[in-house]
């Protein structure tokens, strides 16, 4: 855990003031596009960034990805699962989301360490168990926050506004809908 740079406080409150002036841009959709590669495995790229009515077209394909299952769950092995890709989409929501309030705040870290944890029941998946959920039963969070000169009060508080702006945490805590549409090839 070294030190690292914060965020630009100006840049935070430009921004904020940006999204006050024109809610347009407080929209923002992010896409991935996959290929099987066999197996359990999924190669995917990033697609374009869209931020209200624009594009950032330099987003396409500028990022990969692959999932895999590890072999104890009849995978190769050969990636990270799609389940530590949820861990880690929250783990890197998290980070951004307390150094962007910490800086608004005038927080200063020194540093911080997230680790997730996320609990499956393989019963629900496999149809085993009607009574099993199929998806998550449990999420954990540990933060590791060393912040010098600042109260353990004020970084619970810094915790909490982070779990109630998480965009990534709100996703996983709230009933999102999630449309499938089929294109027979």
């Amino acid at each position: 855990m070294g030190e690292h740079e914060m965020i630009d406080r100006q840049a935070v409150e430009a921004t904020t003031d940006a999204v006050r002036n024109d809610p347009g841009l407080a929209r923002v959709t992010f896409a991935v596009a996959g290929q099987w590669a066999g197996g359990f495995r999924i190669d995917s790229t990033t697609g374009k960034l869209r931020q209200g009515d624009s594009t950032d077209a330099s987003r396409t394909g500028r990022f990969t990805m692959s999932s895999d299952e590890p072999t104890s769950l009849l995978g190769a092995d050969t990636a990270a699962s799609p389940g530590e890709y949820v861990a880690q989409a929250l783990a890197g929501c998290y980070t951004a989301t307390l150094v962007t309030n910490a800086t608004a705040l005038g927080i200063g870290v020194r540093s911080m360490a997230v680790e997730v944890e996320v609990d499956f029941d393989l019963r629900g998946f496999l149809g085993l168990a009607s009574d099993a959920p199929v998806g998550a039963s449990e999420v954990r969070v540990q933060v590791r926050l060393d912040a010098p000169g600042h109260a353990p009060d004020e970084l619970r508080k810094l915790i909490a506004v982070v779990e109630s702006r998480s965009p990534i945490r709100d996703t996983l805590v709230r009933a999102v809908p999630v449309a499938t549409t089929l294109q027979i090839a």
